[in-house]
């Protein structure tokens, strides 16, 4: 291993959104704003800041509308990207409304999955994203997409990576500049994740993929290794660990930011993050939400009592 590390890579910050989203704790909005305020100072590129849904159903995102217009006024606004997921073509009218640059949209390997999460079948979900991403289009606004149970599903168990092909074939007729694939679960291997890529990589490249690991089980950091080895250069993860997945039982913890960019930087390869800064913008959303972090470097950090 480690033969062919690369010089750098991309870190996309999905704490804001994929991570208090998941939360069960609903923040105020000058704090969701002051946790992106501070992440902005990280060296972050990507902040993936909010999502356009129904307040009723995940009020954790109740006020996109005022928190876009918020981070509209920052001086940052027009030097990073700020992804927001959108459900549906309500949302991508109300991201247009708002002023969003770049959206997100989703789907899954796994039928029931899909049922579960969205009401809806892998087929009937790419029809219901076909016009949101042609209105994304028409307005200039960019798409990233969102594949989960790349790895393995809750009720099915593990996913086709035929259906994986067809579903990101799909995503990028759409127009999707970058397609992330999520171990939604966190039931991924090393070896699971080299022999995934060695497919998708055949016909994808590696710089139209993000990898999205969970830590459920431990092995988030591995898989981003043998990611890394395989050709991978954007890693989605989540400040403090903070996230999971509400229709995943024991799903919790997207991979923690600060031990991704932690093991990236010792091992030479650059994200561009300042490490004690991400620490810190962490520390204060933790003490907003009243909890303690999965991230095995931010404790080590905390507990140095800097």
């Amino acid at each position: 291993m480690f033969n062919t590390l690369p010089k750098s890579v991309r870190i996309i910050e999905v704490g804001p959104r994929d991570g208090l989203q998941n939360e069960a704790k609903v923040l105020d909005l000058s704090t969701k704003v002051e946790f992106i305020d501070r992440l902005a100072l990280t060296g972050l590129e990507t902040i993936e800041v909010t999502s356009f849904v129904r307040a009723d159903k995940i009020p954790q995102m109740g006020d996109a509308k005022e928190l876009f217009k918020t981070i509209k006024e920052r001086d940052y606004y027009n030097k990073l990207n700020l992804p927001c997921l959108v459900p549906n073509t309500k949302g991508m009218e109300l991201a247009i409304d708002n002023g969003v640059k770049e959206v997100a949209i989703f789907t899954a390997t796994s039928n029931t999955f899909n049922q579960r999460n969205i009401n809806a079948t892998i087929e009937e979900s790419l029809e219901r994203f076909r016009p949101v991403a042609k209105l994304a289009t028409d307005n200039g606004i960019k798409i990233r997409g969102y594949i989960s149970t790349v790895f393995g599903c809750p009720y099915e168990g593990e996913t086709s990576v035929d259906s994986l092909m067809d579903i990101l074939s799909a995503l990028k007729d759409m127009g999707c500049y970058e397609i992330s694939l999520g171990d939604t679960i966190g039931v991924a291997n090393p070896l699971q994740v080299k022999n995934v890529l060695s497919r998708v990589f055949k016909i994808h490249s590696a710089n139209e993929l993000a990898m999205h690991f969970h830590d459920t089980r431990g092995l988030a950091l591995a898989n981003t290794l043998a990611s890394l080895e395989m050709g991978a250069t954007n890693f989605d993860s989540s400040a403090a660990g903070l996230g999971g997945c509400p229709y995943a039982k024991g799903a919790t913890g997207n991979v923690a930011t600060e031990d991704v960019v932690y093991m990236l930087e010792s091992m030479g390869v650059s994200t561009g993050v300042d490490l004690e800064k991400m620490a810190h913008a962490s520390k204060y959303i933790l003490e907003a939400l009243g909890k303690e972090s999965s991230s095995k470097y931010l404790t080590a950090y905390l507990a140095s009592g800097k």
